[in-house]
């Protein structure tokens, strides 16, 4: 049985999903529907068993998330494959390119399995079986294959696929005529009684070499920057940064419009075993199990007299009720609400947009900012003054640096703090607390094992996070605010 390696897409930010998703720290790693990360389940389900064998996963993501997603992995015990990070967002093709690139390198016979890390699908095995039909089309055939979703309603917010014929029931691999965009809703209902149409689920089967050559033919354009990119890769902690140079080269467009949409040799596996993209609110609605009265709550949420609506309480100090609501969707964070009717669910974007123009930092930042040696979170931000809770995990450091602008004070609050101040090196326990004066090198480490929690209080005259000087730092993250 040939390994599949799978390829996980997850540089996406996830707007719709806003105020939960955002570019700091996007719908993927977010455990929306259960205690796992829709990133974590998306690795889950590719794993191997009696219908299909895997290598362990290739991912393409950020620079911003890259520890995010090795953490993440170890968590759920999959070891990461390579972990490819583009210099800036280029949509699928160039991903699936340079992925395909780095992979035929050594084995161009090697058959991928490009998935989108936000995705649903509940039933793993009908998954992985459907996998193993498409195997078949791309061995036999050399076909490029796509996984195409039995509607069973007159979807308006998904891609189609047009098939040859009505499928058999059978599962197996079916010719594919073409795309169809997202209709209107007659146009879905009509596809939906014809029967010989799937909605688009954007996952994908095919070999490197075939999907390579698909590119030569269909995209040229791209193939050079994208080679070039991957061919001065640099390797930066286990990780494989494309090159910046090159990248900046490629163009931004989807592997649908890029190949898909002009290949002859596509075929569609058809799959009825439950999925769902979760691009907006209502989505994820229908996803949480609604009860008889079409409610769905999570967090600390009291409902009274709702009907149709989704409530969700994302902080455990903060309770959400809801008196008499219909047919809405209220997103409660600490630093953010959204209040929406389900029908403007898509549009959630336009809110993002409006709060980006305005300046907001809520357009893109959460409060808890997610660093590889753990976190922190904002508690009190004045003109002069900021009050943080760190939380640093066991046995991680943070880097040697200084500041222009601002002094701070620590206070450990749980755990143990190993302080480095200039040249002097002491331990901190509970109670305990320390005065970093402007411009000195100092560090904190966390020797124990068990989180450390600590309180910062910074003053200054500029207090952003771009105000650090790194001089030593075991994540190798160079200068600026994450590096």
């Amino acid at each position: 049985m040939k390994n599949i390696v799978p390829v996980v897409l997850c540089g996406g930010v996830g707007t719709r999903l806003w105020p939960l998703s955002r570019k700091s720290y996007p719908k993927q790693f977010v455990p929306l529907l259960e205690e796992k990360s829709l990133f974590q389940a998306c690795a889950e389900r590719m794993v191997s068993d009696a219908n299909v064998s895997f290598s362990d996963p290739l991912i393409l993501t950020h620079s911003d998330f890259r520890f995010i997603v090795v953490e993440q992995l170890q968590a759920i015990g999959i070891n990461p494959g390579a972990v490819l990070i583009e210099p800036e967002g280029r949509n699928t093709a160039p991903a699936v390119l340079a992925a395909a690139l780095h992979v035929a390198a050594t084995d161009p016979e090697a058959i991928l399995l490009i998935a989108p890390s936000d995705h649903v699908l509940p039933d793993s095995e009908a998954f992985r079986a459907a996998v193993a039909r498409g195997v078949q089309a791309v061995e036999e055939r050399g076909d490029l294959v796509t996984f195409g979703i039995t509607p069973d309603r007159p979807e308006t917010g998904y891609g189609y696929l047009q098939l040859a014929a009505v499928p058999d029931g059978s599962g197996a691999a079916a010719a594919l005529l073409g795309f169809v965009e997202k209709p209107d809703t007659a146009a879905a209902q009509a596809m939906l009684q014809d029967g010989g149409y799937l909605w688009n689920s954007g996952i994908f089967l095919f070999s490197a070499k075939d999907i390579i050559a698909a590119f030569d033919r269909y995209a040229p354009d791209l193939v050079g920057p994208v080679r070039a990119s991957v061919a001065n890769a640099a390797s930066d902690l286990g990780f494989l940064r494309l090159d910046p140079g090159a990248w900046e080269e490629v163009t931004d467009i989807s592997i649908d419009y890029a190949v898909m949409e002009r290949a002859e040799n596509l075929s569609a596996v058809p799959f009825s075993g439950g999925w769902s993209d979760l691009g907006s609110w209502s989505a994820v609605h229908e996803q949480s199990a609604p009860d008889a009265d079409g409610m769905a709550c999570s967090g600390p949420v009291t409902a009274i007299d709702c009907r149709n609506s989704l409530l969700r309480s994302e902080s455990a100090d903060q309770e959400l009720v809801g008196l008499g609501l219909e047919d809405l969707i209220v997103i409660a964070m600490s630093d953010a609400v959204l209040v929406a009717d389900k029908t403007r669910a898509q549009d959630v974007k336009l809110a993002v947009r409006a709060l980006k123009a305005k300046g907001s930092a809520q357009a893109e930042f959460l409060p808890i900012d997610y660093r590889p040696w753990g976190h922190f979170e904002t508690l009190v931000l004045a003109d002069r003054f900021q009050v943080k809770r760190i939380v640093v995990k066991p046995g991680a450091a943070l880097s040697l640096q200084s500041h222009h602008h601002r002094a701070e004070h620590w206070i450990v609050v749980e755990g143990t703090a190993r302080v480095t101040i200039n040249d002097e090196v002491k331990l901190l326990a509970e109670n305990q607390s320390i005065y970093v004066p402007l411009g000195a090198m100092h560090r904190m480490e966390n020797p124990g094992k068990m989180d450390m929690v600590l309180i910062e209080v910074q003053t200054g005259s500029y207090l952003g996070e771009d105000d650090i000087i790194r001089y030593e730092d075991v994540y190798a993250r160079g200068q600026g605010a994450k590096g």
